[in-house]
């Protein structure tokens, strides 16, 4: 069956931008009560207006740790009161995700891979939409493996692509495949650029992100449980993928990319590198280099929010 291809933006997304954040569904202004489930809040129980409508940033990472110690990184960047240590996770009353609120920063663990993710994201999205915020950037801050890439290299993604290079994400809805375009903001990713040079501080690129549904052989490795390839089919596809643009490798960013894109909000995806793919498979980097490297998209996200906030000139 043909795919349907959605690009709901089209020339309107800079009108978008400057307007509440969207949802695409009619059947919300119906609903009497909607319930976020997995982060265990709803427009009932809890004021979100409120609770959530002065957010302007939002960054999503896989880990909860990870999101806890970046909550508590940018409470300290932005110098704000209270000690960092006292952060509640928002939604502790479930153990899907978690979620901290620092000012106008709300950072939020998504799990690993697209489902996860999505889920996550249509929640994320409403709760956005529910709280009457206004000129929201998400970011997706990540690990990855590089292609072509030092370890340690941050990727600003361009575009985020699938198996087959072209950046689009494929759902299926009752049955049919929903093809919806993956391009994220431009503008965000050249911003993103900028402050890496104005710090200095570790090598970071632009290049195309390739989202897979499998960090083993859906990523072409020779040491899961399975495998149906030879090292030179892997190498093989390795090279293409460095011919089509492609830099690093995960699983979340076309997913993230498109709902994004449908839902008029500005976004970008960085991540760095773990290793080059093309000299192995495992990560055999020490922890204590693991942790520096994955500081990095932090310390980088977190000089792109002080600049818009104008506390870095």
């Amino acid at each position: 069956m043909a795919p349907i291809l959605l690009n709901c933006m089209g020339n309107e997304h800079s009108d978008y931008i400057k307007q509440q954040v969207q949802v695409k569904n009619p059947y919300l202004d119906t609903m009497e009560e909607d319930i976020l489930y997995h982060f265990s809040l709803g427009t009932k129980t809890h004021n979100l207006p409120e609770m959530f409508g002065d957010i302007k940033f939002v960054c999503v990472g896989g880990s909860p740790n990870r999101m806890k110690a970046f909550a508590q990184f940018i409470h300290q960047e932005l110098k704000l009161p209270g000690n960092p240590e006292d952060l509640t996770d928002i939604c502790e009353g479930t153990d899907r995700y978690c979620m901290y609120k620092v000012g106008p920063v709300l950072s939020i663990s998504h799990g690993m891979g697209v489902p996860s993710i999505s889920i996550m994201l249509h929640e994320l999205i409403k709760l956005l939409h529910h709280a009457q915020c206004r000129d929201v950037v998400l970011f997706r801050l990540g690990t990855s493996g590089g292609v072509g890439l030092a370890p340690g290299t941050v990727v600003i993604t361009d575009k985020a692509v699938d198996y087959s290079f072209l950046p689009q994400f494929e759902q299926v809805v009752l049955g049919k495949v929903i093809t919806r375009s993956t391009e994220l903001d431009e503008g965000v990713a050249n911003e993103l650029l900028q402050c890496s040079s104005e710090l200095q501080n570790f090598p970071t690129v632009i290049g195309n992100t390739m989202c897979t549904h499998d960090f083993y052989e859906g990523q072409g490795r020779l040491d899961g449980a399975l495998c149906s390839f030879s090292h030179e089919e892997k190498l093989e596809y390795l090279r293409k993928a460095y011919e089509a643009g492609v830099r690093n490798i995960e699983m979340e960013s076309t997913v993230f990319a498109a709902m994004c894109r449908v839902c008029g909000l500005k976004a970008a995806v960085i991540c760095v590198a773990l290793l080059n793919r093309f000299d192995g498979d495992q990560i055999t980097s020490p922890h204590d280099v693991l942790v520096e490297y994955q500081q990095r998209p932090q310390i980088l996200v977190s000089h792109f929010i002080k600049k818009r906030l104008g506390q870095v000139v």
